[in-house]
């Protein structure tokens, strides 16, 4: 308890973390939890990282993602820690700023290796241009965050998932689609 009154990020961090584990608890999907938090989406195929405000501010930026050798994890995560500087014990401590922890030590962080951005390269972080990484980390510390991680496998099964979602309930025939079903987002319906 002392470690959240003197850390005021830390205790942000646990907050938000409780309150978005009480609601997933409670019956609501992390989906469903999203306007509640950034949505960061990362998506290995094309290295690309789209980030979703509380506010409607949509980003789209390049990544870079695990080289072959190496991975980075598909999933859906929450944040475990921010750090404004972090230098990797595992890595020859290589500088990792503004990086928010995720999953067993995999981050995303900023990287002086921009050159690199929009392939894979990393030992399985996901790196950011300096200033989108800077960006993040503030939105992140404010709104929280739902992380989702795609490789071609799981963009798959959710396309798979959808379309058997159609099949059950077809969309009216007058009904029309305003973005492609890559761009779909779930939304709890309307009280």
């Amino acid at each position: 308890m002392a470690l959240l009154k003197s850390h005021p990020v830390v205790a942000g961090v646990f907050m938000r973390s409780f309150i978005l584990s009480s609601i997933v608890i409670g019956g609501f999907s992390m989906a469903q939890c999203a306007a509640l938090a950034v949505t960061i989406d990362i998506d290995i195929p094309s290295q690309r990282m789209l980030v979703k405000t509380v506010s409607g501010e949509v980003m789209t930026w390049p990544v870079s993602t695990a080289r072959k050798g190496f991975v980075t994890p598909p999933g859906s995560y929450t944040p475990y820690s921010l750090q404004k500087m972090h230098y990797s014990r595992k890595y020859q401590m290589a500088p990792m700023p503004h990086s928010i922890f995720f999953h067993e030590g995999y981050a995303i962080h900023g990287t002086g290796s921009v050159g690199q951005l929009g392939r894979p390269a990393s030992h399985g972080c996901i790196r950011l241009a300096p200033a989108n990484a800077a960006k993040l980390f503030r939105i992140v510390q404010l709104e929280g965050a739902l992380i989702s991680i795609h490789d071609a496998a799981s963009r798959a099964k959710d396309a798979d998932i959808l379309a058997q979602s159609l099949e059950a309930a077809p969309l009216r025939r007058d009904a029309a689609l305003d973005e492609p079903l890559e761009q779909w987002t779930l939304r709890r319906p309307a009280d």
